[in-house]
């Protein structure tokens, strides 16, 4: 039996561990520690930023870094004896954060202007892989990801180039996962004034940004 098969199928425990540090406590109301809704984020996402302190410099650092999911484990890699792989190795804990912001949500008051959004953040810690079986495994699952059936007609690593790599695997302690959606709230007062509110992408698409070009307007403006 491969390392990496057996937790491929096992049974997943529906929500996660929570803690004083995990718990969320403003807008409590939109917090979830279930683990579907932080593992679609990631899968969604696999960009993350990681926050460390670096015991060379005494700093607090944060770097954006592709994650990638396997059951309940995130992968991620880095150069051979980096300071993230003696970090990791040595057992020091990490946070991860993951957030995607879909809509602006425009109010009739600047106060209740804000915007719509997707985010967790993650405990971790983990270790080095070793094995190349499971080296191999993760790569083909990322890569198999971006592309189905890509990693059978691709180059697989050279010896060169795995002894340049360092692939850390992490387990996740704790997290919690919080989200908005919807539209604006208002109050009463502001009901009557005359200005346009509700949701609008963040991310247009080409022929929303050509469409609003050719009116010669701002995608803020509405009729």
């Amino acid at each position: 039996m491969s390392q990496y098969s057996q937790y491929e199928h096992e049974e997943i425990d529906s929500q996660f561990t929570s803690s004083p540090r995990s718990t969320v406590r403003r807008g409590s109301k939109r917090a979830s520690y279930n683990k579907a809704d932080v593992f679609q984020l990631i899968d969604d996402l696999k960009l993350g930023h990681m926050a460390f302190h670096d015991p060379e410099s005494q700093c607090p650092v944060v770097i954006p870094m592709t994650f990638w999911r396997i059951d309940e484990y995130l992968y991620f890699h880095t150069l051979n004896k980096s300071r993230l792989d003696k970090l990791i190795s040595a057992g020091s804990e990490i946070c991860i954060s993951f957030a995607e912001a879909s809509e602006w949500v425009l109010s009739k008051s600047a106060y209740h202007t804000g915007v719509n959004y997707r985010s967790a953040v993650l405990f971790c810690s983990g270790s080095r892989v070793e094995s190349t079986e499971e080296f191999d495994h993760a790569f083909k699952s990322i890569i198999e990801d971006i592309e189905p059936g890509r990693w059978s007609q691709i180059r697989p690593p050279s010896n060169k180039e795995r002894k340049a790599t360092a692939l850390l695997k992490l387990t996740i302690h704790e997290a919690s996962y919080k989200s908005r959606k919807g539209g604006p709230n208002e109050e009463e007062e502001d009901l009557a004034l005359p200005v346009w509110n509700g949701t609008l992408p963040i991310y247009l698409s080409e022929q929303q940004n050509t469409d609003i070009k050719n009116k010669g307007g701002c995608p803020f403006h509405r009729d």
